[in-house]
């Protein structure tokens, strides 16, 4: 009872002083930790057995539910311009381990902490973790070695925070940015490259048409250009592929604008003609896909342009809309975009299932299925050469490698990998609360003494070099040597050090989505190879 009293006392306490703002920035859910540090400094006496089942039970909903957010991201992640991303993310971590192990030497630190410096510099707590999941497997290691990681994880930290926002507004300054005409040339690079759907109506003017029928246009023009509606003699009807074409027939298209102006170029002129104007039977719903029976199966399988003679002309997915084919393969949560006739569109909701309420309830076996399979797969022993113990990726990086695969996949069987956006932030927020309140209440009564004194400021020190040195290296030289936008630059810093805080004040001074959108490409990575490195580290160094 009274550790369950005082773990309440410690994330409520925590996560109300988190919310506060100072600065224009404010420390999250992060507070927690310092709430448990405070609190486990009058050594209250509670079951080291139960905080050890908390923190773990917490680390697992977290890095779990990081996966399946993070999941299908990061497989997309490295295309085009995620890979040069990725790789100057690759480049601030590994930066960060050799500053690590040129101060582990100079200082002669125990290891411990050199690995807790590390994560708390780059405020990232699954590598933490790893880290003193690494030290349980060692057989050399005390309960001490591994409640110093914390030490040295909390002793670092609150700088990491405040540093990866230092670096940022110091290039900002040393380039003397202006952020408008820096979010002006990002929006118009963004608005050459991209590929989302738009509309055009035209007439068929070229002769050499007449008579064919609509797939000719399929191997005329890539990409994907879907024809929803055909205006011919004043009626209004949805084109088959097998419609012959005739001239003066007037298309309504919806693709991408390159795809759409090779249409143009093919077809003939745009018109000021809007079929869908035009008094009609038909209409357009919105119709989710939430039956399990068609996941995973292609529209050209499903054959409803034949079977009920609609035109699917869009599908949303994980935040961004594209023209379908013939070959994509349906998710659970797909929104499509269905045109025909009423009583057509009914049929077709019918096949998909277009169950909101399916979305929001949560489905608790996978997510316990997924869990189990992440913690066997974090006690598989991997043998590395040169190191005296099997590697494993623990707690912390199998659930997160499970949950990011599983995500990807979609579905096993009747089993769908998916996991409400409400239901998957409760429970992150959850596990990440009980795991630093545990680690908190676990080192509270060693770790405030210690920065009474002038090595444990000397620690702090070490902390902020850990931090500063690999941003202020790769972000100068990606500024100033690849001329790297401001805004895609701070997304790129934020998410190497997976710092959600420092992605905050990115986001609220820079006017785009460029911050979020490179945070979300580089940050699946960095945090994987943070876990890696961090439990390497743990059993190389003595």
């Amino acid at each position: 009872m009274e550790i369950l009293l005082v773990l309440s006392l410690v994330i409520a306490a925590g996560v109300s002083f988190g919310k506060l703002r100072f600065f224009g920035m404010s420390l999250g859910v992060a507070s927690v930790l310092f709430f448990g540090l405070l609190v486990g400094h009058f050594n209250i006496p509670l079951n080291r057995d139960i905080l050890v089942f908390t923190r773990d039970l917490g680390l697992v909903l977290f890095v779990y539910t990081i996966g399946i957010q993070v999941g299908p991201g990061f497989f997309a992640s490295f295309r085009k311009e995620g890979l040069r991303l990725n790789l100057a993310a690759i480049t601030i971590v590994l930066l960060g381990v050799l500053v690590t192990l040129g101060l582990y030497q100079f200082f002669h630190l125990p290891a411990p902490i050199a690995v807790g410096l590390l994560s708390g510099a780059v405020t990232n707590t699954p590598s933490m973790a790893a880290a003193q999941q690494a030290w349980m497997n060692r057989l050399d290691a005390g309960s001490q070695a591994i409640e110093a990681v914390g030490f040295g994880y909390a002793i670092a930290y609150p700088f990491g925070v405040l540093g990866t926002i230092v670096v940022m507004v110091v290039l900002r300054r040393l380039f003397r940015i202006p952020l408008s005409s820096d979010a002006q040339q990002y929006q118009a690079v963004q608005k050459q490259a991209t590929r989302a759907p738009n509309t055009l109506n035209v007439e068929v003017e070229n002769p050499q048409l007449a008579g064919q029928p609509l797939s000719i246009l399929s191997s005329l023009i890539q990409p994907t250009v879907i024809v929803s509606r055909l205006l011919r003699n004043e009626q209004v009807s949805i084109p088959r592929s097998d419609t012959k074409l005739q001239m003066g027939d007037v298309l309504h298209a919806v693709g991408a604008q390159q795809a759409l102006e090779k249409l143009r170029l093919a077809v003939g002129d745009p018109t000021p003609i809007d079929p869908r104007t035009v008094s009609s039977n038909l209409t357009n719903r919105y119709v989710l896909v939430t039956q399990a029976e068609v996941l995973g199966r292609s529209l050209g399988e499903l054959q409803f342009e034949n079977r009920y003679g609609v035109a699917i002309t869009r599908i949303a997915r994980a935040g961004t809309e594209f023209v379908p084919n013939a070959a994509v393969r349906l998710q659970f949560g797909d929104r499509l975009t269905v045109v025909g006739e009423d009583a057509s569109i009914k049929k077709v909701a019918i096949n998909l299932g277009d169950s909101p309420k399916a979305l929001d309830a949560p489905n608790i076996l996978p997510i316990f299925l997924g869990i189990a399979l992440g913690v066997l797969l974090g006690n598989l022993p991997i043998t590395l050469p040169g190191t005296s113990s099997p590697l494993r990726l623990g707690l912390a990086g199998g659930p997160l490698m499970i949950a990011m695969l599983l995500s990807r996949i979609g579905r096993i069987g009747s089993v769908i990998w998916y996991l409400p956006q409400s239901a998957n932030l409760f429970l992150r927020e959850m596990g990440i609360a009980l795991f630093l309140s545990c680690v908190g209440l676990s080192a509270g009564d060693r770790l405030l003494p210690m920065l009474t004194r002038v090595d444990g400021w000397i620690l702090v020190g070490c902390g902020a070099l850990i931090t500063v040195l690999p941003l202020l290296v790769v972000g100068f030289v990606a500024r100033h040597f690849f001329k790297m936008n401001y805004g895609v630059l701070c997304g790129l810093l934020s998410g190497s050090m997976t710092d959600p805080p420092a992605l905050a004040f990115a986001s609220s001074i820079h006017p785009t989505q460029a911050p979020i959108i490179t945070y979300t490409a580089v940050y699946p990575l960095a945090l994987c190879l943070r876990v890696v490195f961090a439990q390497l580290l743990a059993i190389m160094l003595r």
